[in-house]
């Protein structure tokens, strides 16, 4: 079945078919409805190979991210959803959560397949990933940090600048002997390491004793052990900051375990603010990015570029916000 099967039992022609399709606001609602109806009925689908050939692309627009489950990246999906449904563009994804040779391979593999565009999250500094995305033939889109000049365009916010006011603000309600707990060292968090540590030794209380981590996936369950392992070894400890509200959750829950009192015996702050950040008991202390709109952006930067051939803004540092709440409200 093709797309001239469809335009002769619309009366229509095959062009203002395609547009239906691929415009629907350039055709006028009855014509469109008819078409539509059409093309339910007989069961047409459009071969996309043929459409690339035809095209200057597929219409696919590519997503590789390490955090395809993570419940911190399902706001940043729905973004991606909500700006490509009105368009013609369908979006894939792909897994980046494993070796390095795997990601190359279904790097080159969105390559092969003439796409619309690129939403790429990544680690800094690999090579061949990075070669890739400059000499790719469509926008290119990196997410989440914006410190460094991404091979095309970035959206996301400065790690290091959302770490530094989460550790300002502990040291302002009083903490002193503070921890950084965390599950990987990507480039995220690498970054807001360098936060955190910057504003330590500027105060005199770095200790690069009370930065845990380990090399797990970001879990309820790893905080608890962070937390374990950081009183068993620093009962000093009177805060935490930590790399996502998963982790911070388990801390509190640790904390509860232990008979420590949140916030007058130890501080709690997250990063993220998802839902449970909020409506925990007493509620965490997080930084908030803005997932839903770095995800929906990042779409529309695609489709600008698209477009107009080029990109006004190369890099968007949406912003980030510190939600101060129960689990750091105490007295400076």
């Amino acid at each position: 079945m093709t797309l001239s099967d469809v335009a002769r039992n619309a009366g229509v022609s095959a062009i203002t078919v395609s547009r239906a399709l691929r415009d629907p606001e350039k055709v006028s609602p009855h014509l469109r409805d008819t078409i539509l109806k059409v093309v339910e009925d007989m069961g047409y689908v459009p071969d996309l190979a043929a459409r690339a050939l035809a095209s200057k692309n597929s219409g696919l627009v590519g997503v590789m991210s390490p955090w395809l489950t993570s419940h911190a990246f399902i706001s940043v999906i729905r973004g991606i959803e909500d700006r490509v449904r009105p368009s013609d563009l369908r979006i894939q994804y792909a897994s980046s959560d494993t070796g390095p040779e795997d990601r190359v391979r279904q790097l080159r593999f969105f390559l092969s397949q003439n796409p619309a565009g690129l939403i790429h999250v990544g680690q800094a500094g690999d090579h061949v990933i990075d070669d890739l995305l400059r000499r790719a033939p469509c926008p290119v889109v990196e997410l989440m940090d914006v410190s460094q000049q991404p091979a095309d365009m970035s959206i996301g916010i400065d790690h290091r600048r959302a770490a530094e006011a989460a550790t300002r603000h502990l040291l302002q309600k009083g903490y002193r002997r503070i921890a950084m707990l965390n599950g990987g060292w990507d480039f995220r968090a690498q970054r807001r390491l360098e936060g955190f540590k910057a504003v330590l030794e500027e105060a005199g209380l770095f200790d690069p004793a009370l930065v845990l981590s380990l090399d797990s996936n970001s879990s309820v369950g790893l905080g608890c052990h962070l937390l374990d392992r950081l009183k068993r070894d620093f009962p000093d400890a009177d805060a935490a900051f930590c790399q996502n509200d998963d982790i911070a959750l388990g801390v509190l829950f640790e904390c509860q375990r232990r008979g420590l009192g949140v916030p007058s015996d130890f501080g709690i702050c997250g990063f993220n603010d998802l839902d449970h950040a909020g409506f925990a008991f007493p509620a965490i202390t997080s930084v908030r990015v803005p997932r839903y709109e770095i995800g929906y952006r990042a779409v529309d930067m695609i489709v600008r570029a698209a477009a107009s051939g080029s990109s006004a803004n190369k890099i968007v540092d949406l912003g980030f916000q510190l939600i101060p709440r129960g689990s750091t409200d105490r007295e400076g």
